[in-house]
């Protein structure tokens, strides 16, 4: 039997499981709060609802892809919501509601209590992107969190629109699993555009940088793929700031609720919300960097250079549908030939090296920090490395976490080479615990 999909939110996450759903012959309808995606449904072959209730009525499958939570359960349970569809009592139809938002789980939990008498049982499943905006070609994971008989039920769903999904426990499991995940990316994010800006006060080559970052230890889903939206100053279409603060203020909740210290996450919470307290929500979430770049009286720019990402700065780019695969699996867009770049340069020495051991470092300590979060919500060792492996999260450093030593004689060069510009997650870092403990020796 074919399900019927409800399908609540045609946004930049939204419409790529769409077009994914009715490829696979999944019969879906859709609401979205802006009229104006009617168009966009119908062209795709979808059926339009003006209303969460409308798209609810007669269906096996009701997913909501939504920013925010407020968002979430106004969908769900405010006027017109979609637990007021009503029920058909000569249809035996047992209905999985699959959140894939990422939003408060006691939300999730208080709509779910709501929605159990109504016959609806309910899963939530944030998504990890595998790529940068791997929505697109359906290169994400899902954390999911809710009954096993529901999610045994929607399996093929899930698979239609994503590479892998997990069944990580009880609901808020789910939620918790993508914000440990969201913590590893996020402060990743601010680490390196902090040591992109000393590199560049340094006189580096931040392309060659970048080319050279990605094959060495210091490499993490952000050196490798969100860079280049630094480079051409687009601060990355696919996302905005507002989501990226909720996303952080509820790790640091989550952190609280659990015991968990999370000194770096706590200090990445607060310069993610001091940025949305200098630009529009609406604002581009690598806007965080920017607010960096103004502090420090610098620009990342590199004139002429664009990402190869529609969600850069040459919104036309298409991506050239091959991918590249590494060793665990896990895959990515080819880059065009015009992307590479020599990897012999004069500037390559010891400073470049000091920054990419600075980058290597940071991803173990906040790996550290997530580990603990995760352990605090008691999952298995097991299935917490497959989370963080198969997440925006994933390093150089979690792949080879059993045989990472630090280079402390490498990392004494930073205080000099930070001078005096304003590098707070980089003065966080605990470098000299480090140093004192290792001989001084070179880098591999």
């Amino acid at each position: 039997m074919t399900l019927s999909i409800g399908f609540i939110g045609a946004g930049n996450m939204g419409r790529p499981f769409i077009r994914a759903l009715l490829e696979t012959g999944f019969r879906v309808t859709v609401h979205d709060y802006d009229p104006g995606c009617e168009r966009w449904v119908r062209g795709q072959g979808a059926q339009w609802a003006a209303t969460p209730a409308a798209a609810a009525q007669d269906i096996d499958v009701l997913i909501t892809c939504l920013p925010l939570p407020e968002q979430v359960r106004e969908t769900m349970i405010g006027h017109n919501g979609a637990l007021a569809a009503p029920v058909d009592d000569d249809v035996d139809r047992e209905v999985v509601w699959i959140d894939t938002s990422t939003t408060d789980y006691h939300n999730t939990l208080d709509i779910a209590r709501m929605a159990a008498p109504l016959g609806v049982m309910s899963l939530e499943a944030p998504v990890s992107n595998l790529s940068h905006m791997g929505v697109d070609f359906n290169n994400v994971c899902f954390y999911v969190g809710g009954e096993k008989k529901a999610y045994d039920k929607v399996r093929g769903v899930l698979d239609a629109m994503g590479q892998y999904s997990f069944h990580v426990g009880a609901i808020g499991q789910g939620q918790s699993v993508k914000l440990l995940t969201n913590l590893l990316f996020y402060c990743a994010t601010l680490a390196w555009g902090e040591l992109l800006l000393v590199a560049q006060n340094q006189g580096l080559d931040l392309r060659w940088l970048w080319n050279v970052a990605k094959t060495s230890r210091a490499n993490c889903f952000v050196v490798d793929q969100v860079t280049p939206m630094l480079l051409d100053g687009s601060y990355d279409h696919s996302c905005t700031l507002e989501i990226t603060v909720k996303d952080m203020a509820l790790t640091v909740a989550l952190a609280d609720e659990l015991g968990v210290d999370l000194p770096l996450g706590r200090l990445t919470e607060a310069r993610y919300r001091q940025a949305g307290g200098l630009y529009p929500a609406r604002a581009n979430h690598l806007k965080v960097v920017a607010m960096m770049e103004t502090e420090n009286q610098r620009r990342l720019l590199i004139e002429g250079f664009t990402a190869p990402s529609p969600y850069g700065a040459d919104r036309n780019y298409r991506h050239p549908h091959t991918f590249d695969v590494d060793a665990r699996g896990r895959r990515k867009p080819s880059l065009p030939e015009r992307f590479g770049y020599p990897l012999s340069h004069p500037a390559c020495g010891r400073y470049a090296q000091c920054l990419l051991e600075v980058m290597a470092w940071t991803n173990h300590s906040i790996l550290q920090e997530a580990l603990q979060l995760g352990r605090a919500m008691g999952l298995e060792p097991s299935l917490l490395d497959q989370v963080v492996s198969r997440s925006c999260g994933a390093s150089w450093v979690d792949d080879h976490r059993d045989r990472y030593v630090p280079h402390g004689a490498v990392l004494r060069d930073l205080p000099r080479l930070m001078e005096s510009l304003h590098l707070p997650i980089l003065r966080a870092l605990d470098l000299d615990a480090v140093v004192a403990c290792q001989p001084v020796r070179q880098a591999s």
